[in-house]
């Protein structure tokens, strides 16, 4: 990591205020008009191709997509990014933005960050009409990201990179749940238990997210490269790509 750079804010605030509080996890709903609920990264190819069709192993694939893939990257990203956008450094913003786009290995994954981050940066500009700052942060990048949008929209809140990133992964979290629910498919009670499982693991994998740096910052994962790929052409799709 660059010593010019500030260290990461690694605190997970338990003090928030009630504004605060509730504007995280009004960023963390399925109702956010990003379109989150139409995607289900990967797993309905997984259900198709990988052998992922019972409860067991639907928890089992999203576990390791939440500590294999997210933890290392999409959340690693967003706590360097709210850190660029608090210290309105726009070329470290706009590094991390290439390198999220860069590092999306199909074309359906690259399409998915590129269209919810313009539609969280549309979204932010509707509730900030008067806002010149805020009007113009929204349009430092020409094709902002997921994880760089959702950054700048939580770190107009006091709430720690801790915080921001838990409410980041639990958005994460109850979107995939409800894509194995239709996929699979699965009752609402799995759903819960696959929910109530990922909540658990979301704190470690938060964690780990604040202490990695740009070289350890990583998006390998192989087999959801390649079922992406495959689902961009499977024959029947629930869900968009």
């Amino acid at each position: 990591m660059d010593p010019a750079r500030p260290a990461p804010d690694t605190a997970i605030d338990t003090s928030l205020s009630p504004a605060s509080l509730l504007q995280l996890i009004w960023l963390a709903s399925p109702a956010l008009p990003v379109g989150g609920f139409s995607y289900s990264e990967v797993l309905e190819a997984a259900v198709d191709r990988a052998g992922v069709t019972s409860e067991a192993a639907a928890s089992a694939w999203l576990h390791d997509q939440l500590h294999l893939s997210l933890a290392r990257c999409d959340l690693a990203a967003v706590a360097q990014a709210i850190l660029a956008w608090r210290a309105q450094d726009r070329q470290r913003i706009e590094s991390i933005n290439n390198w999220v786009l860069q590092t999306r290995e199909s074309s359906e994954l690259r399409l998915q960050t590129e269209q919810m981050g313009r539609s969280l940066m549309e979204w932010l500009r509707i509730q900030h009409p008067g806002h010149a700052g805020l009007q113009t942060s929204t349009r430092v990048c020409a094709s902002p990201c997921y994880p760089v949008a959702f950054a700048l929209a939580a770190c107009r809140t006091p709430a720690s990179a801790g915080d921001c990133l838990l409410s980041y992964a639990f958005g994460w979290a109850e979107n995939m749940t409800q894509a194995a629910v239709k996929a699979v498919p699965l009752g609402q009670s799995a759903g819960q238990r696959m929910l109530a499982m990922l909540a658990a693991e979301i704190p470690a994998a938060v964690a780990h997210a604040l202490h990695v740096d740009d070289i350890e910052r990583q998006a390998f994962a192989p087999m959801l490269a390649i079922l992406s790929a495959q689902h961009e052409t499977q024959y029947s799709r629930l869900f968009r790509s």
